[in-house]
């Protein structure tokens, strides 16, 4: 058997490839979602429903939307705002990365957000194993669109520190799309919007599907939108409603907001299929009751700057894929926020009213769909997908720091991968034995604005006879979105390798020396007044020729 995860910001999901077909599992509280939350309490830990239930008890110890803080280090504005809003400590180590406190027993302990994925992921694996009565092992993960490099290998890491054999490592649109297919199935060619809103993120992708052919066309997101975000819209709120009824001011209370919190998570889902919802917390703070009405109308009017940003991504993703709104023929909807009617309104406005497409369950979708990619990876004869070819592409663009900081773009974003990419570089002054090539993601024209992801250097570099020496450096991003950079050249048996950054935090090991080595390069030149500047090291490539690029897809 194999299985696919959803591991969400407010919900996780679990399908189980069995008896030739994908079926979604509930938990033990006949739940097929399960809260993404995380609580120690008297040093017992709990994963799931009974954690969301502690929230209220031992808020300081209950971690949740740790989604959120995956692949973020502690100084980012979004981490900087959110945990105004947690009852948890969110800290930072020595290398400002981001840390969740405990309180374990007395003992203060704090743990990577990859420890949050890890245990959810884990409490999957369990669930379809109860289901099952076996062993599980191989599963497809899923990640938001917009996850870069460092945020997929802590996922991947996460799902392997709990025990599983990860296949593969998949957008959540792609899964949806994939959940789409399988009762959908076309000889012509049809554009897919899907529309994937859900507790902490909006991911927009435009698909060209033909048959069991998915191709990704174009993508776009807003990496910090979501239900999560219209909660607190409602709790601030009730905040001030509470003060202004009682004139107390009841935000720095975490077992307090906790209550409200999760009575406001209630409230707003019952506002999508009614127009009022009613809230009633008995001694909310200091004995006192609270009670209140929350309209539909009222809960638009709170949202309605966020509703209204929920288009973006789609304006983006339709010029990402160079078509016209006209020419989607269909708007799928996945992830729990779609059930809003003002989020299902404003879209159906959009596209010119417009049917939507509500045909798959938005909580379970995308877990569905990395089923059917488990099944397929795991070599098992899906009838219903076996045809099926997904062609992913890169959602951010890789390249390396030049002259200036400038990047140097390899692979663009939307490219097709797998892919690989290679360039020709030489040194910038005559006689530099020694290149230092740092890797960046991201869109910024330059590297100050984008994502370092690593960096190592390349020594022992003897001239040529005649000219510079040329630098071969080659990116190659797999079926994951995973990226190996490979660095050679031509007068010397120097061959690198770059590997991204493991689940700690820290590098891997091939890549912690290399690390160390540029440190102390850098202060060796300092120190002995080398030719090549200290504030230099970092601009020392130049392209070798403006057309010395090969590009391949594999």
């Amino acid at each position: 058997p194999c299985i696919g995860i959803d591991l969400g910001t407010s919900f996780s999901c679990v399908g189980v490839y069995h008896n030739g077909k994908v079926e979604i599992v509930a938990n033990e509280h006949n739940n097929r979602i399960t809260p993404s939350c995380l609580s120690f309490n008297f040093g017992e830990k709990f994963v799931g429903e009974v954690a969301k239930h502690l929230m209220a008890t031992n808020p300081l110890n209950t971690i949740f939307d740790a989604k959120r803080l995956i692949g973020r280090r502690f100084c980012d504005s979004t981490v900087q705002n959110d945990k105004k809003y947690w009852p948890f400590k969110v800290v930072q180590n020595a290398d400002g990365k981001t840390k969740i406190h405990f309180d374990i027993n007395g003992t203060l302990t704090t743990y990577a957000p990859g420890f949050v994925a890890n245990m959810i992921l884990e409490k999957m694996k369990e669930t379809a194993e109860a289901y099952l009565g076996e062993e599980v092992t191989n599963a497809v993960i899923t990640v938001p669109t917009h996850f870069t490099d460092l945020q997929r290998q802590e996922i991947k890491n996460a799902g392997i520190y709990a025990g599983l054999n990860v296949l593969r490592v998949m957008n959540e649109t792609s899964a949806a799309a994939m959940a789409f297919g399988l009762d959908n199935k076309s000889a012509e060619v049809k554009n897919v919007l899907i529309y994937d809103l859900g507790g902490g993120f909006l991911d927009v992708s435009v698909f060209s599907i033909k048959g069991g052919i998915f191709k990704v066309k174009g993508t776009a997101n807003d990496s910090h939108l979501g239900g999560e975000d219209f909660n607190i819209q409602l709790v601030d709120h009730l905040v001030k409603e509470f003060k202004k009824k009682h004139g107390q001011d009841l935000s720095s209370n975490p077992r307090s907001m906790c209550r409200l919190r999760t009575a406001c998570e209630v409230a707003k889902r019952t506002l999508s299929y009614l127009t009022q919802a009613t809230i009633e917390i008995l001694s909310l703070y200091e004995g006192i009751n609270f009670y209140d009405t929350i309209t539909r109308s009222c809960f638009e009017d709170l949202c309605v700057d966020l509703f209204h940003l929920t288009l973006e991504p789609v304006k983006k993703a339709l010029i990402d894929a160079k078509i016209d709104k006209k020419e989607i023929n269909e708007i799928v909807l996945v992830g729990g926020s779609t059930r809003i009617p003002k989020i299902q309104e404003l879209l159906q406005q959009f596209f010119d009213g417009k049917d939507l497409n509500k045909s798959l369950h938005p909580d379970e979708a995308v877990a569905c769909g990395a089923t059917v990619q488990a099944a397929l990876l795991s070599g098992y004869s899906l009838e219903a997908a076996k045809d099926f070819h997904l062609f992913e592409a890169s959602s951010h663009s890789f390249g390396i720091e030049i002259a200036n900081g400038i990047m140097s773009t390899f692979i663009e974003r939307n490219s097709r991968i797998p892919m690989k990419q290679t360039k020709i570089f030489t040194p910038k002054y005559d006689n530099q034995s020694s290149v230092l090539i740092q890797v960046y993601e991201g869109e910024g024209a330059m590297t100050r604005d984008n994502i370092l992801l690593g960096k190592f250097i390349l020594s022992e570099i003897l001239p040529p006879k005649d000219g510079l020496p040329k630098i071969e450096i080659t990116f190659y991003i797999d079926s994951h979105g995973f990226l190996t950079v490979n660095a050679s050249y031509n007068q010397t048996k120097g061959h690198e390798n770059i590997i991204s950054q493991s689940i700690n935090g820290g590098v891997d090991r091939v890549m912690e020396g290399k690390i160390l080595d540029a440190e102390k390069m850098q202060l060796v030149l300092y120190e002995n007044n080398s030719p090549l500047p200290t504030q230099t090291i970092s601009q020392n490539l130049e392209s070798a020729s403006s057309n010395g690029a090969t590009t391949s897809q594999e």
